[in-house]
């Protein structure tokens, strides 16, 4: 009788163990799935890039992590987007975090006027001290940073007239981002400014309710602005800086192999698009003089007059955002400047 039973009592147990490996291997084995959204269309630089994350992270995860990109804002504004990663309800987005600097006042820091020369400034301070710290300042947001790449350096448009110099921008109802940095600092220049939702602007540029707005020329150029703006000048009064973050409960899931493969493909993205804004910034200003836009510089002279009305919004923002934060902040401008 006890004979019987032992070959039967250890089939059972052979049949248990090798279901509970096949239900551990299939765990191992399952499938990914993420929505990664942003808000330009599929032409513009930041959209190939973000095709060529879910290429990088389908390689690095070994076809564990399936990411789907959505291009033109399909998954809603940058509030709305940044909102569902928080929630879990959407696993990835890169774009600004200007929606989050009232609570975590370091993100209003690349809202300051006139803090850098060029690129190369900016790519030091994007992969520095400072950009890392609001990464952590973040996090009990519900959001984790991967990296931080460009959007490029902003400028202004309009339909009524060349503004080459401070007294030009008097007067134009001009759209701004919604943070008190920029609304003070265009009201400190003359300008009527308006905070809207960038979805928005397209259509109120078109029946006039808006002069003209402000972004980095890819960003207009990709958006159509030719079609709705006849002047454009070139004045790089802000950098605009986006973020690749994931959610916080979608990462936590994530195996330490599939989160350091998402990681390296983040990074490779940011880089590839960093370099398709450099690239792109060098022809788009014939584009849009092609299409019948007037672009204009504004002179050194006037930039320093312009800055020195917007020195008090700095003064003002620098007590706000932490003054320690904001020293170590401009230290790495002026290291990437002097080239130390």
């Amino acid at each position: 009788m006890n004979f019987s039973r032992t070959p039967l009592r250890a089939t059972r147990r052979v049949v248990c163990l090798a279901l509970a490996a096949l239900a551990m291997g299939s765990a191992v084995h399952a499938e990914v799935k993420a929505k990664i959204g942003h808000a330009m269309p599929d032409s513009h630089p930041q959209a190939m890039a973000m095709n060529k994350f879910a290429d990088l992270v389908n390689t690095y995860t070994k076809g564990n992590v399936k990411v789907q990109v959505y291009h033109g804002g399909v998954l809603g504004s940058d509030e709305k987007q940044l909102q569902a990663v928080q929630a879990g309800t959407q696993e990835l987005y890169i774009g600004t975090l200007a929606p989050l600097s009232t609570r975590v006042k370091e993100v209003q820091i690349w809202d300051l006027p006139f803090m850098f020369h060029n690129e190369k400034e900016v790519y030091a301070v994007l992969d520095g001290a400072s950009s890392k710290k609001i990464f952590e300042k973040i996090e009990p947001s519900g959001l984790v940073g991967l990296t931080w790449t460009g959007m490029g350096f902003r400028d202004l448009s309009n339909s009524k007239r060349s503004v080459t110099r401070l007294e030009d921008i008097s007067g134009l109802k001009v759209r701004v981002m919604a943070n008190p940095v920029a609304l003070e600092t265009w009201k400190a220049i003359g300008a009527n400014a308006v905070p809207m939702a960038f979805a928005e602007v397209f259509p109120a540029l078109e029946i006039k309710a808006l002069d003209g707005q402000e972004n980095p020329l890819l960003h207009m150029y990709a958006n159509k602005m030719q079609e709705v703006q006849k002047f454009i000048s070139v004045t790089n009064h802000v950098y605009t800086p986006v973020a690749l973050v994931a959610s916080k409960k979608f990462w936590d899931t994530l195996s330490p192999a599939d989160k350091a493969g998402i990681q390296k493909a983040a990074v490779e993205a940011g880089q590839l698009q960093r370099k398709l804004l450099d690239e792109g910034d060098a022809d788009v200003v014939a584009k849009f003089k092609a299409a019948g836009v007037t672009v204009s510089t504004v002179s050194p002279a006037e930039l320093a007059r312009i800055q020195d009305k917007v020195k008090p919004v700095v003064a003002k923002f620098s007590g706000v955002i932490g003054e320690d934060f904001v020293k170590g902040f401009y230290a790495e401008i002026d290291k990437a400047r002097s080239g130390k």
